[in-house]
Parts: structure tokens; C-alpha cells; sequence
């Protein structure tokens, strides 16, 4: 029955939210800050989870310990093996994931409300005392390993690591997070336990609920949840000192189709230049169909399937990237496309026409997002980790709606910059020397 009432749940849980959500700012009596939406309306709750600092929080000899920590988090913790914990989640029709990123480790939760403080206890199990165990390191310690076997084979992967060695270099972003064979080989349970300590820790933790929980209910729980995790961990890198030389760097790899990462400097999300560049970023290559990349790529020219533009704010960097993947006796081409449209776009600016439909489609598909709890548990942490402000959400469609067609032709003037965009290329590509300098 509990299984029932847990599949209904989700499934109400996935109809589209209210078009009016309220977020309420909690602080527990042990000092931890939460966003919470409470909806009365199924007994269910999610909880979403953060802590800043992710994978780039690894120790230079440790690559790979994060994430390999993360890995273990379900793997038996307290008294109960990896067996008899997946055993006691399953029968509390609760739902855990951990997961990590260069930024930050994030863990979800979805519980029903009967069972809710058990489910809790469970995840705090998880979180305060993992039991690191040989048996399960050495488990999670090879699904890691085929993994990054994996990756050597992939083109697609060969071209983000490329990428991020080229552009970040001995920043902790310019290595797999993952690790490399060899560090993940020699990661010892230490190692993990210390990226335990580092990473999950009370001053750089984030958290939003959203479901039937009060604010009176939900501070004990949290305090209970979090209260004894470590208060501090290791400091934050430093801001990356990005290498964007402009032109083309190839990755010699033989498969029949050539496949690009491009970049230049971005912009910070707190940048008052940052909203005229995100409706920018969609005329550009983030509008699907309807770009201009997509239009010149593979519209007129069938160069691609696949080409797309995007703004990228992580914690130490800023980029302005983008991917497009073509035959290899073609991908030249494609790629003078592309700087040809950035340099247009900074030149010409865009038109009325393409302001007003990047408009209508960024406020129209922006209360899509909210189509449940989870989904606006995701977005309120999201939100807090950007330093924004629980109005946000009411706000901002009028911020969209604010860029004028002389403040987004200004910011493309002054933001792109052709001659900086870097390609980094893994296949065989035909002609790139002749054509890019």
C-alpha cells in the first residue's frame, strides 16, 4: 500500500505547479537557512539538498575523491550494510540520489508524510556516518574505473576533457571529476573519508522543501538531518585563469564525424549586463530551431544536426560556449560559419522581430519549469546558490522583458568577441589549417 500511495504521489507530484509560489525563509534553531514552499495538497515532500564546493574541493593527489565519496553515500551507512540500507529506503517508499558536480554535491529526497521522520533518520545515516567499506569501495571503485575506460572510446567526452584542459588548465575544472585511472586506483578509504570532511559541511550547505511540511516541522527536522556535520571544510579555489587563444586546436581521434566545444569569456550571473545577454545567448544558438546557428549551420547549409550555444556561470568561471558536430570533410566549414555569426551578431546586432519572439518564447516557457515538487525544490536551491532572492521567481519574466533592443545590441557589441572564441576539435577533421588561422 505504501508503494501505491508513493507512485500516486509522484504522480501528482509531476502535474504542473501552481502558477503563484510562495517561498517562505526558514532559519532552525541550530543556525541552518531553508526555502520552503509547503503544498498540503498529496502527504509528500521533497528536499533538496547542496553543499558548495563539489568536485573542486579534491586534494591535488586525490583526483576523484569526491566523487567517488558520493558514490558511497548509499552504500551502507550506520549499522546497516548496502543491502539493508537500499532494503530500508525501499520499504519506507522513500527516494535518495546523491550526485556531485564540479560546484557543488547535491542530494534529493522524496519521502511520504507517514513515514517521514524515519525516512529522514535514514538519510542522515547517510550523510553523518557512511561506512565506507572495503568491500563497497572496491565496487564503486570499478564501476569508476569502466567508466573512464568508457571515455577514452567516446568522442564526445574526448572533446570536453580537451576542452576543459586547453581552457582552465591546473584549475581543479581542467581535469575529470572523476579522476584518472591512475588516481582513482590509488584513492585509499582515507582519502574518501576526507572528502567527506571537506565536502560536506555545514557553512557552504543549501537546502529547499517543498510539499506538505511547516515551517515548525521542518527546522527539527534539518537540525536533526545536518546538525552534526562538520561546520567547515576546505577553502573554495580560486577564480580559474582562463586560456581562450581564439582559433583551433584538433584531437587526432578516427571516427567519421568531427565534433567541436567552442568558447569565449562569459558573463557572471550577477552582471547587470547578464539578462540582455541570456535573451542574446537564445537569438544566437540557445533558441533551438529558431536560432541563428541552427538556422546558418544546418538550415541553409546541412552542415550539422546538432549545434547550440549557452551561457555557462560556474563558481570560478564564465564561459560562453557551445557544440556543433559534423563529417569530418565538412566541419571546417561549419566552424567559419559560426565565427562568422558571432562576428555578425556583434556587428549587426539583432532585429526587433527576434527580440520580441525570444521574448514571448523565454516568459512562455519559463512556468513549464514548475511542474512539481522536485522540480521546484531543484529550482529554489538553484536559487539560492545564484544569491537571489525568494521574488525572483514573481520577477522574473518582467526582467526578460526589460532588455531593450539598444541595451541587447550593446551587450553584443561589447561582450562578443570572435577573435577570442576558441574551438577545440576531437575527430579527423579536413581543411581546418587552411581554414581558420
Amino acid at each position: 500500500m505504501k508503494h501505491l500511495l508513493f507512485g500516486l504521489a509522484l504522480m501528482m507530484a509531476a502535474l504542473p505547479a501552481k502558477a503563484a509560489i510562495e517561498i517562505e525563509e526558514v532559519t532552525t534553531e541550530g543556525g541552518l537557512d531553508a526555502w520552503l514552499v509547503e503544498d498540503h495538497s498529496i502527504p509528500f515532500v521533497a528536499l533538496e539538498i547542496r553543499f558548495r564546493g563539489g568536485a573542486s574541493l579534491d586534494a591535488p593527489d586525490a583526483r576523484g575523491a569526491t566523487n567517488l565519496m558520493v558514490g558511497l553515500l548509499e552504500e551502507g551507512a550506520g549499522d546497516l550494510s548496502a543491502q539493508e540500507f537500499a532494503r530500508a529506503r525501499d520499504s519506507l517508499a522513500a527516494k535518495f540520489s546523491y550526485n556531485v558536480s564540479d560546484d557543488a554535491v547535491s542530494v534529493s529526497a522524496q519521502m511520504l508524510t507517514e513515514n517521514r521522520d524515519e525516512a529522514a533518520a535514514l538519510l542522515r545515516s547517510s550523510l553523518v556516518a557512511p561506512r565506507f567499506d572495503e568491500a563497497a569501495i572496491e565496487r564503486v571503485r570499478g564501476q569508476v574505473l569502466s567508466g573512464l575506460r568508457s571515455a577514452q572510446t567516446d568522442p564526445r567526452d574526448k572533446v570536453s576533457r580537451a576542452f576543459d584542459e586547453l581552457v582552465f588548465g591546473d584549475h581543479p575544472y581542467g581535469s575529470p571529476l572523476e579522476g584518472t585511472m591512475d588516481s582513482v586506483e590509488a584513492l585509499t578509504r582515507a582519502d574518501i573519508a576526507a572528502a567527506h570532511e571537506t565536502a560536506l559541511t555545514r557553512e557552504r550547505v543549501y537546502i529547499s522543501a517543498v510539499g506538505d511540511i511547516t515551517a515548525e516541522e521542518l527546522g527539527p527536522l534539518l537540525d536533526n538531518l545536518l546538525g552534526d556535520l562538520p561546520q567547515e571544510g576546505a577553502p573554495l579555489p580560486d577564480a580559474a585563469d582562463l586560456d581562450l587563444p581564439g582559433g583551433v586546436q584538433v584531437t587526432e581521434f578516427e571516427t567519421p564525424q568531427s565534433i567541436a566545444a567552442f568558447a569565449q569569456a562569459g558573463v557572471e550571473r550577477e552582471d547587470p549586463d547578464f539578462f540582455a545577454a541570456y535573451v542574446l545567448n537564445h537569438i544566437l544558438g540557445g533558441g533551438g530551431f529558431e536560432s541563428r546557428l541552427v538556422t546558418e549551420v544546418r538550415e541553409k547549409r546541412g552542415l550539422t544536426y546538432g549545434v547550440y550555444s549557452y551561457l555557462s556561470d560556474k563558481d570560478a568561471a564564465q564561459l560562453w560556449a557551445g557544440s556543433v558536430s559534423s563529417a569530418n570533410d565538412r566541419v571546417a566549414e561549419a566552424i567559419t560559419v559560426i565565427r562568422d555569426e558571432w562576428a555578425r551578431l556583434r556587428n549587426e546586432g539583432v532585429t526587433e522581430e527576434e527580440l520580441r519572439d525570444a521574448k514571448t518564447y523565454l516568459t512562455g516557457a519559463y512556468p513549464l519549469r514548475f511542474e512539481g515538487n522536485s522540480q521546484i525544490a531543484n529550482i529554489a536551491v538553484s536559487m539560492q546558490m545564484d544569491g537571489l532572492s525568494p521574488d525572483y521567481i514573481a520577477n522574473r519574466n518582467d526582467m526578460v522583458e526589460a532588455v531593450t533592443l539598444e541595451e541587447i545590441n550593446r551587450v553584443a557589441r561589447e561582450r562578443l568577441n570572435p577573435e577570442q572564441l576558441t574551438f577545440v576539435v576531437v575527430g579527423q577533421p579536413e581543411g581546418l589549417d587552411e581554414t581558420i588561422n
